[in-house]
């Protein structure tokens, strides 16, 4: 049974280079559409429409995109530049998919549950990988791949490429050896002992002066 897929509208853009701030200030936001075979086609999508799109989708949802009001085609967001202050969107690049044509995406891997290395031992999780390639059709890619943490009980236990639960259609590219979490143990910090000495309270001892005890000695011989 297939779902439907959320939507999108765009219009042709003729504007580009440092004119599209315009747009921007409009609420726009500039878009190219891409895809193997066919030539880039500059769009502009509705500003506030596209972060309510971003907050409901994953990272490798297919999308619906109507140009013009034309019959909507699927497309994936390949990327989003955003403002390094504000974080705001100013451009995205979104790539028009061939529903019979196996892709590669990364897939971000997100920890589930507890571990006990964590909660117990007091142990800090690393993430050795934070994502995977995959190759599947558009419409088997996975959004996100959970995997628990519960057998992480140690700090010598690890999970592997090869826990990960793959879903049917989907060619996982990583090795299933590589590493993808661990535990690191808490740092234990060297208490350095105090010389005996200090330990009892008694006062440094000051070496006197070589040249004082020469001229004592030569004061005491005359």
């Amino acid at each position: 049974m297939t779902t439907a897929r959320p939507t999108l509208a765009a219009r042709h853009r003729d504007v580009t280079g440092k004119a599209v701030a315009r747009l921007r200030r409009e609420g726009l936001l500039p878009a190219v559409v891409f895809g193997h075979g066919i030539e880039s086609t500059n769009v502009s999508l509705d500003g506030h429409e596209f972060e309510l799109l971003r907050r409901r989708v994953g990272p490798n949802a297919l999308v619906d995109l109507s140009i013009d009001g034309r019959k909507p085609k699927p497309v994936l967001i390949h990327s989003v530049d955003v403002h390094p202050v504000t974080r705001r969107p100013l451009h995205v690049n979104l790539f028009l998919v061939r529903m019979s044509e196996e892709l590669t995406v990364d897939v971000p891997i997100v920890p589930v549950g507890e571990s006990l290395a964590v909660s117990q031992l007091g142990g800090t999780l690393v993430h050795d990988v934070d994502r995977v390639k995959v190759r599947a059709l558009p419409d088997h890619l996975p959004q996100v791949f959970e995997v628990s943490i519960e057998p992480l009980v140690d700090f010598d236990s690890v999970l592997h490429a090869r826990d990960l639960v793959v879903p049917p259609g989907v060619t996982l590219l990583a090795d299933p050896d590589e590493p993808i979490m661990h535990v690191l143990a808490p740092r234990v910090e060297e208490v350095v002992a105090p010389a005996e000495g200090a330990a009892a309270g008694a006062p440094p001892v000051e070496a006197a002066p070589a040249e004082a005890a020469a001229g004592g000695a030569a004061s005491g011989a005359g």
